[in-house]
């Protein structure tokens, strides 16, 4: 883009330059117009002033950039309301990007649009400036209320903005042409820093269809489809498509690889079909059914999935092995059946765990947590009965960790889940317990499954 904003300025004062009489007349009693015509039905402006046409004809026609600025500079000094002033100011802007002078580039433009408001070349120059400026961190407020002005005021001035007498129809159809994505891009990174997303995707989306290979339009696109949250699933799709192409267009770097590779996970469930996006992404500049028609989105299994999951199948020496964890997350979740599949399993059998002592009630009852879910949340899920009083010099204290205890399944509730255990005892050393350390029951929408092939 910086490229094509530099040939407009350099373009603008070519046209200018360029439709001057060849030769300066000296004081001629009946000067031409200080350009040719344009073209369109209209006149050019004329200078009528002899030592005025000659000093702007001195001034265009110099070949050396500092001389012809210190020309420009004079001219408009000795003559502020030269009917050429609003041509002389668009190659005086040209000329100091040729000498390399920024600074003074972006002074000559705001110069300009004080003489023609809607100067598509000082529009353009000061919307790439001030985005390139708040890209980079430079006084972004300021910097984001500027290119919100300038490129909005672009936009408006390249429907509305009537046709140079200086330019021909062709030229002006062409500039338009060319300043729209500048205002476009500009009008949708704005917007997106102002957390507008839907003008944002309107506005990105209008350059990139101009200008699909530009890397700094397709990806802040991607983000304005991206970043809300909630978000259709649609601006999801096309939010994938764009970063896709986003990694396309820059070789495939690393850190857009790696986000394109999580969101596609986190909506589709899985990798599945990320490189087919990908290519898909490099031969079409903008989303086709074809690209995005097979990403379906994951919708995760149910608690009550998760637990006929966790059964379905399983032998009972097989559901023995289970952890509390999943004990509970079918007890507490599952269907009848698989309820039922677990408990005819554990019901009054010895069982020997670890767990936290959320609280002791007395000395022949612990309140314990045995799932790393409700040990995290100090959240009692056994109720244990002991065989007799615990010893006052045994008699745990509540929050004691890694207890090892032994109890039998006497009943339970699912909701909230509690099992009542009896038989208590207290087993000397954690050692005794089953190596097995608690595992930590799923929370709904945690446990992904494949998803089926496309």
């Amino acid at each position: 883009m910086k490229k094509i904003v530099l040939a407009i300025l350099l373009a603008c004062a070519m046209v200018a330059t360029t439709q001057v009489p060849t030769q300066a007349q000296a004081a001629p009693q009946n000067p031409p117009a200080a350009q040719g015509a344009s073209g369109g039905g209209e006149s050019a402006p004329t200078i009528k002033d002899p030592a005025e046409y000659n000093a702007y004809v001195n001034a265009i026609q110099q070949q050396d950039p500092n001389a012809k600025i210190s020309a420009l500079e004079a001219f408009l000094t000795q003559y502020p309301n030269s009917v050429m002033k609003t041509t002389a100011l668009e190659v005086l802007m040209g000329t100091y990007q040729a000498a390399n002078n920024p600074t003074k580039v972006v002074d000559t433009a705001k110069r300009l649009l004080t003489a023609e408001p809607c100067s598509l070349s000082a529009l353009a120059l000061l919307t790439f400036n001030s985005r390139q400026a708040v890209a980079t961190g430079q006084n972004p407020q300021q910097n984001l209320a500027d290119l919100t002005q300038y490129s909005n005021k672009g936009l408006d001035c390249v429907k509305t903005a009537p046709k140079p007498a200086t330019l021909q129809q062709a030229q002006f159809d062409d500039l338009k042409k060319k300043v729209n994505p500048i205002f476009e891009a500009g009008a949708g990174f704005a917007a997106l820093q102002n957390k507008d997303y839907e003008n944002a995707k309107t506005h990105l989306r209008n350059a990139v269809e101009t200008q699909p290979e530009d890397l700094q339009n397709v990806y802040p696109l991607a983000l304005a489809y991206l970043t809300p949250n909630p978000r259709p699933d649609e601006d999801t799709l096309n939010g994938l498509f764009f970063t896709a192409r986003a990694v396309n267009l820059s070789n495939g770097n690393a850190q857009l690889m790696q986000y394109l590779t999580k969101t596609y996970k986190n909506f589709h469930g899985s990798d599945e079909g990320l490189q087919d996006l990908l290519a898909c992404a490099k031969t079409n500049p903008m989303p086709t059914a074809d690209c995005t028609s097979k990403i379906t989105k994951y919708v995760p299994p149910t608690p009550a999935q998760q637990a006929h999951d966790l059964v379905n199948g399983k032998t009972p020496e097989q559901i023995a092995q289970l952890s509390f964890g999943e004990w509970e997350l079918v007890l507490s979740a599952g269907a009848p059946e698989d309820q039922d599949k677990v408990w005819s399993v554990i019901k009054g059998k010895p069982l020997q765990m670890l767990g936290l002592v959320v609280e002791v009630p007395s000395n022949t009852e612990l309140h314990m947590a045995a799932s790393a879910d409700d040990i995290d949340a100090k959240r009692t899920d056994i109720t244990l009965t002991m065989t007799g009083p615990i010893p006052a010099a045994k008699l745990p204290k509540g929050g004691e960790t890694d207890f090892a205890f032994e109890g039998v399944p006497a009943s339970y509730t699912a909701t909230p889940f509690m099992l009542q255990m009896t038989d208590g005892k207290l087993l000397r050393k954690p050692g005794a317990a089953p190596a097995k350390p608690p595992a930590r029951r799923r929370p709904a929408g945690t446990t992904r499954r494949k998803p089926a092939a496309q």
